[in-house]
């Protein structure tokens, strides 16, 4: 379940999805980018955050591997980043691949002392796009990126703030604090901004091999072997191919 309220020129979102602790599927996907769009066109800024003690446990395995969840994904993803209003990430505990990708897409992040960031594709024959790589780099620094992305490493909150992943340490109240103080801000100014970052820093284009290996990745005999390996409850046996 996706829970939303405005209060105070603020939009709140809330995964709330417990026994999951918040994972994200296909329905829930479509929930988070409908309330997306709503608010970044009645609020002046926005908090996303998650119920209990997880902000995001990634992604719902039992949807990612069929079609359509990397297409709802990405569209929830492009959602928050373009959206004219600045989106905070209240990372109250775990965010884990597409959590840790949810946060990064926010502008802004406040972690929680319980927050941990971690991209664990290469455990379990998966991938991040392009677009996704970026942004950690940018965000954390290279160095932090591929320990992220090739050592699997989980970054806490006090790492995450030291290399720029997390903006601020602080609880949900403090993020939504932020939020409202940041709505009594130049709106034209903040959608400037927010523009000419994602101009400046991330343009589209990149290597089209690039597009090319994420989809060998998806479509490899690894993503195959690492269902097979989930569904059986035993590790995954990769070949490389």
């Amino acid at each position: 379940m996706i829970t939303t309220e405005e209060q105070g020129g603020v939009g709140r979102i809330v995964l709330d999805r417990h026994e999951k602790r918040n994972a994200l599927d296909i329905e829930h996907l479509q929930s988070l980018r409908a309330a997306v769009e709503k608010f970044a066109d009645t609020s002046r800024a926005i908090v996303v955050t998650g119920a209990g003690t997880s902000f995001c446990a990634g992604a719902d395995f039992g949807g990612v591997y069929g079609e359509g969840f990397r297409t709802a994904l990405y569209a929830t993803l492009h959602a928050i980043t373009a959206a004219p209003v600045p989106v905070i990430a209240a990372v109250n505990g775990p965010a884990i691949g597409a959590g840790t990708q949810l946060a990064i897409a926010c502008d802004l992040r406040v972690a929680a002392d319980t927050a941990v960031f971690a991209v664990p594709t290469a455990r379990n024959g998966l991938a991040v796009d392009p677009w996704t790589v970026r942004r950690l780099a940018l965000l954390a620094g290279g160095g932090a990126a591929r320990a992220v992305l090739l050592g699997c490493e989980r970054l806490d909150a006090a790492r995450a703030l030291g290399c720029g992943l997390a903006d601020r340490l602080g609880t949900d109240a403090e993020a939504t604090a932020w939020a409202r103080e940041i709505a009594e801000f130049a709106p034209l100014s903040l959608r400037y901004a927010k523009t000419a970052l994602e101009s400046l820093f991330e343009p589209r284009r990149w290597d089209p091999r690039l597009d090319q290996l994420f989809d060998s990745c998806w479509s490899s005999e690894d993503f195959a072997e690492s269902q097979r390996a989930r569904d059986e409850k035993r590790a995954p046996r990769f070949r490389g191919r």
